[in-house]
């Protein structure tokens, strides 16, 4: 039942990913402003709303470590996966969003990059959580959990201001398109497939974290197996 349940899930995931990029590319109109570039909203914005997701869960999950660690252990080991997973995919998508968003840059402003309030506090969102892979890759020591879930909840606190920064401050980036001053918005027969791709990208997100979770979740019980067979050897 559960292979089917994952099988059924994969398929769907995969059927949603053709369907919205079926809708972005040949059911979306071309806009009036930007003509074909513009269709970069349909991967760039989703991207964008999936890494800050799964910043959260990383949020969450470095909250979980800190707050189980001296009590309840396997609790603790399981935040800790869904805190490295959530990071690790995160950082894929917001990759994808510091790509997409230089080759729209290049069309829509003749630049492909600019120190605005929203470009430069996307790029130390993504520094920040690189560096917490990295240390969680390179470093060795009883306190690397601790150290990574401190750096993960200073990370997170960078979400909300990447969010907010074309609100607080007049940037070169595009105001929002939802939830902007009055005459923000997106055309109906843009709205449909905007929303299509959210989910098929949300989906195909999801996918990848369950994955790594289950991964980083193997690669603990064979590290615990391993030093207690170590102990039991001594």
């Amino acid at each position: 039942m559960k292979k089917f349940a994952i099988g059924l899930y994969v398929a769907v995931t995969l059927a949603l990913m053709v369907w919205g990029f079926y809708q972005a590319i040949y059911v979306a109109p071309e806009d009036a402003m930007q003509g074909e570039i513009y269709r970069i909203i349909f991967y760039h914005v989703p991207s964008a709303t999936v890494a800050f997701l799964f910043f959260a869960i990383s949020l969450a999950g470095s909250i979980g470590f800190l707050s189980f660690r001296r009590s309840r252990e396997e609790w603790a080991q399981i935040s800790d996966a869904w805190a490295l997973a959530g990071a690790e995919v995160g950082v894929v998508f917001c990759t994808v969003v510091l790509i997409t968003g230089p080759i729209w840059g290049r069309r829509a402003w003749g630049i492909w990059w600019t120190w605005d309030a929203r470009l430069t506090t996307t790029l130390v969102l993504w520094l920040i959580y690189v560096s917490y892979l990295l240390l969680r890759r390179y470093a060795a020591g009883p306190q690397v959990q601790t150290l990574a879930a401190a750096l993960g909840i200073f990370g997170a606190l960078d979400v909300p201001i990447v969010y907010m920064s074309n609100r607080w401050w007049r940037t070169q980036h595009p105001a929002p398109v939802f939830g902007g001053s009055e005459g923000s918005g997106m055309a109906k027969v843009m709205v449909h497939p905007f929303l299509w791709n959210m989910l098929a990208w949300a989906a195909w997100g999801l996918l990848i974290l369950a994955i790594r979770f289950h991964v980083e979740r193997q690669h603990q019980q064979n590290a615990a197996a391993e030093a207690q067979e170590a102990l039991e050897s001594a």
